[in-house]
C-alpha cells in the first residue's frame, strides 16, 4: 500500500500503491506512518519523497471507509509528523491530489508537479535530496507561514457567505469552508486547524454527508444490473460501434450526433427536409467547434455525414431514432428501417416515454430494438435509461449500456413501460404541483419552496424551460383536453379521478414558456432567461378559482415539499413492485442526473427513508384522506410493507421486493 525504498543511498522514496486513485485508506495510511518513522530514524536518509503510482499522487481519502468507524491511524497526526520532521519531504505530484491527497502534499516541504512527474524521480532525488539536506525547514513549513488578509476580511467574506448561500441552496459543506478560511486567516495554525476539524466533523456525522456518500455508490450500483436469470449485463459482450445514424436533427438528435462524434464514432444523421438538414448540419458543426475549442482539440467533422436518404444507411451498426413523439410516425420510420439496414443493425429510439415493444413489433428484428432516452441537451446531460423491451436481447441491452458509458453517459436500465422511470414519476409530481395552484399557491411560491430544498429550478420554471406545449400536446393525444373530450364530464376530472386544467388555459393563450417571452412567468423577450412573476397568470388563477367555487387557502411551504415529494416517491415504491427498476439507488441516480434533484439529499427514494417511512407513510395517508380523487397520493403497498418491516435501510429494500414478472 505503501511502498518503501532507499535510492542514492541517501533517499527515501515512499510510493502510494493503492488503485486506482492511490486513495488514503486504513492501510495506506498505516504503511506510510511506519514508512515515515523508518526514513525519519534512519541516519542515512538525508530526504524524503512521496510519489504515487500508476501516474496518480492520491485521490483522497477511501470513501468506502466514511460509514462505520475510523479504523488505522488518523490521518492528520501523520500529516503532522510529516511537516514537523527533520528531514526535506517533497510531494512529487502526477495526475490527481485530491482532499487528504492536496493536503499530503501541502505538509510536504516542497512540490513539484509535472504531467509526466514519475520519469523525473530520480532527477528530484539529485536536485532536492543532495542540495536541500543541510538547509534549515523552517522556512517551510506550512504552520510557520503567516497569512496576508485584506484590512476588510470581515466584509469581503460577509460578501462571499451572502453569494454561496445563494447558490449552495441549503448544502452546508461550502458555507463551513468559508468559516475554514476565516479561521484560517484570524486565528493561529493550531487553532485554525482544530476549528477545521470541528467544522469537518459537524459536516462528516451530517445526514447530508450520507446522502451524498450513498450518491457516490448508488451511480456506481446503477451500472450492475442483472438480468431476471441472475445473468449480468455486463457479462453478456457488447458489440463494437464503429458507425451509428441519427433520424432527426432537432434539438435531441443534433446533441446525440455530437455526443457521438466526439468519442470518435461516425455518424449519418439523417432529415426529411433540405432546409431542416442544412440547418441541422450547421449547428452541429458549430457545437462541434466550441466543445473541441473548450477542450483544446480537433473538432471530429470528418465523421459526420448529412442526408435526405434513409438508403445511405445500409452499412451502419446501430440506429437512433430521435424524431418527432408521435407513435404513427416513429412506427413508419421504424419500418422503413427495417428495409434498408442490414440484419444484424441494432435499433434504438430515443422516445421519452411511448412504447418500445411496439415499435419492435413493426421490425423484423424485435430482439436488436430498445430504448436509448438520451436527455436534454444531449450533449450535455449525463443520463440515458437504456429501456429493455420484453423482447430485447441482452446482447442488445449489453451494447446499449456500453456505448451510454463510452460517451459519459451514466447508464441506467429500465423496464418499458409509460413515461419508463423518470416522466413516469415526473407526472404525480408535476401534478400535485398544478393542484396546489387550484388550492391557492402561486407558481414562484411552489417554485422557491422547491428550490430552497435544493433543486436549480422550480416545476414551473422548469416547464417553462422545456416548453409548456410539450405536455399540452401529449395530454391532447391522450385525451385529456382538447374538443374531443366530453363535455359532459366535468371539467375537473378526467377518467374518475381528478385533473387540472390550468395548464391547457395557459398554453390556449399561446403562453408556451421561455421561447414566447410568456408561460407560466413572464420574461423579456421571446428566448429570455430572466423570469418575472406575471400578473396575468394571477388573474387567470383568481378568475378559475372563482368559476369553479374554490377558496383560496394558505399554503405552507412544508406542504408543498411533502405533496410533490412525497407523491414522487410513492411513485418510486410503485415502479419497483412493477419492476420497471431493479432497485431504488437505480431511480435516484435518475432523478440525480436527469431531473437536478439535489445531491444532498441523495435522490428522492433516499430522502424518503432519511425523512422516516413511518412518516412519509403517515402524511401520504393523510393527504389522500383529504384528496380521495388522487390515485396518487395512496400509499403503495411496498412502503406500507417496509414500514410494517420496521423500516429497513434503503439499500436491503430490494430483499423486501417480490415481483412476478421483472419488467427488465
Amino acid at each position: 500500500m505503501a511502498r518503501y525504498e532507499l535510492v542514492k543511498r541517501s533517499v527515501a522514496l515512499i510510493t502510494l500503491t493503492n488503485p486506482p486513485v492511490n486513495a488514503l485508506s486504513s492501510a495506506v495510511r498505516h504503511a506510510m506512518a511506519k514508512s515515515m518513522e523508518q526514513a525519519l530514524n534512519d541516519p542515512k536518509v538525508t530526504a524524503v519523497v512521496i510519489c504515487g503510482e500508476n501516474g496518480r499522487f492520491c485521490g483522497g481519502a477511501d470513501i468506502r471507509e466514511f460509514a462505520g468507524p475510523l479504523r488505522g491511524p488518523p490521518l492528520v497526526p501523520l500529516l503532522d509528523a510529516i511537516e514537523a520532521g527533520e528531514k526535506p519531504v517533497v510531494a512529487a505530484i502526477e495526475g490527481v491530489a485530491l482532499g487528504g491527497g492536496f493536503e499530503l502534499a501541502l505538509v510536504c516541504h516542497y512540490c513539484i508537479a509535472h504531467f509526466k512527474v514519475n520519469h523525473f524521480v530520480l532527477k528530484i532525488i539529485k536536485a532536492v535530496g543532495m542540495s536541500r539536506a543541510a538547509k534549515p525547514l523552517s522556512s517551510r513549513r506550512v504552520s510557520m507561514l503567516t497569512t496576508p488578509c485584506p484590512p476588510d476580511l470581515d466584509a469581503l467574506l460577509e460578501v462571499v457567505t451572502m453569494e454561496v448561500k445563494k447558490k449552495a441552496r441549503g448544502v452546508m459543506a461550502p458555507l463551513a469552508c468559508i468559516q475554514a478560511v476565516r479561521a484560517a486567516a484570524t486565528m493561529p495554525y493550531s487553532k485554525g486547524i482544530k476549528r477545521e476539524s470541528e467544522l469537518m466533523a459537524t459536516l462528516f456525522n451530517s445526514g447530508q454527508a450520507r446522502a451524498l456518500q450513498y450518491c457516490f455508490f448508488a451511480q456506481r450500483t446503477a451500472g450492475k444490473w442483472t438480468l431476471p436469470s441472475g445473468a449480468q449485463w455486463n457479462n453478456s459482450k457488447p458489440r463494437e460501434i464503429r458507425s451509428a445514424a441519427i433520424i432527426g436533427l432537432g434539438t435531441m438528435g443534433r446533441g446525440i450526433v455530437v455526443s457521438l462524434a466526439r468519442v470518435g464514432i461516425s455518424v449519418i444523421a439523417v432529415e426529411s427536409e433540405k432546409k431542416l438538414l442544412e440547418t441541422g448540419k450547421q449547428m452541429v458543426i458549430g457545437m462541434l467547434e466550441r466543445d473541441a475549442k473548450r477542450r483544446g482539440v480537433s473538432a471530429s467533422l470528418n465523421l459526420l455525414k448529412f442526408t435526405l436518404s434513409l438508403q445511405d444507411l445500409k452499412d451502419v451498426d446501430l440506429v437512433i431514432e430521435a424524431v418527432f413523439e408521435d407513435m404513427a410516425l416513429k412506427k413508419r420510420v421504424f419500418q422503413e428501417l427495417s428495409k434498408v439496414c442490414r440484419p444484424a443493425t441494432l435499433l434504438c429510439t430515443n422516445t421519452s416515454g411511448l412504447d418500445v415493444d411496439a415499435l419492435a413489433g413493426v421490425t423484423d428484428r424485435p430482439h436488436l430494438v430498445v430504448g436509448m432516452h438520451f436527455f436534454s441537451p444531449a450533449h450535455v446531460m449525463k443520463l440515458l435509461e437504456v429501456v429493455c423491451g420484453p423482447r430485447s436481447s441482452s446482447e442488445t441491452i449489453a451494447t446499449a449500456m456500453s456505448l451510454g458509458k463510452r460517451m459519459g453517459k451514466v447508464s441506467v436500465a429500465v423496464g418499458n413501460c409509460p413515461g419508463f422511470v423518470g416522466n413516469r414519476m415526473l407526472k404525480p409530481y408535476m401534478d400535485q404541483a398544478t393542484f396546489l395552484l387550484e388550492e391557492g399557491a402561486t407558481p414562484e411560491q411552489i417554485d422557491k419552496a422547491l428550490e430552497d430544498f435544493g433543486f436549480a429550478m422550480g416545476v414551473f420554471r422548469m416547464s417553462d424551460l422545456a416548453g409548456l406545449d410539450v405536455g399540452w400536446r401529449i395530454r391532447k393525444e391522450s385525451g385529456l383536453t382538447g374538443p374531443d373530450v366530453d363535455p359532459k364530464n366535468p371539467p375537473r376530472r378526467r377518467h374518475g379521478r381528478r385533473y387540472c386544467p390550468i395548464p391547457d388555459m395557459v398554453c390556449e393563450q399561446g403562453r408556451f414558456g421561455q421561447k414566447t417571452g410568456r408561460g407560466w412567468y413572464m420574461y423579456d423577450k421571446p428566448g429570455g432567461t430572466n423570469a418575472k412573476p406575471d400578473p396575468l397568470i394571477q388573474n387567470l388563477l383568481e378568475m378559475y378559482r372563482s368559476r369553479y367555487a374554490i377558496q383560496p387557502r394558505n399554503i405552507s411551504d412544508q406542504e408543498i415539499i411533502e405533496r410533490c415529494l412525497f407523491a414522487l416517491a410513492n411513485e418510486g415504491f410503485r415502479i419497483l413492485e412493477d419492476g420497471i427498476a431493479a432497485r431504488p439507488e437505480d431511480i435516484d441516480v435518475i432523478y440525480l442526473f436527469g431531473y437536478g434533484f439535489p445531491r444532498h439529499r441523495g435522490g428522492p427514494m433516499f430522502y424518503a427513508s432519511m425523512v422516516g417511512l413511518e412518516r412519509v407513510l403517515e402524511r401520504l395517508e393523510h393527504y389522500h384522506q383529504a384528496h380521495p380523487d388522487v390515485p396518487h397520493l395512496e400509499p403503495s403497498p411496498l412502503l406500507k410493507k417496509l414500514v410494517a418491516c420496521g423500516s429497513p435501510s434503503v439499500q436491503t429494500w430490494r430483499e423486501h421486493i417480490k415481483t412476478m414478472h421483472s419488467h427488465l
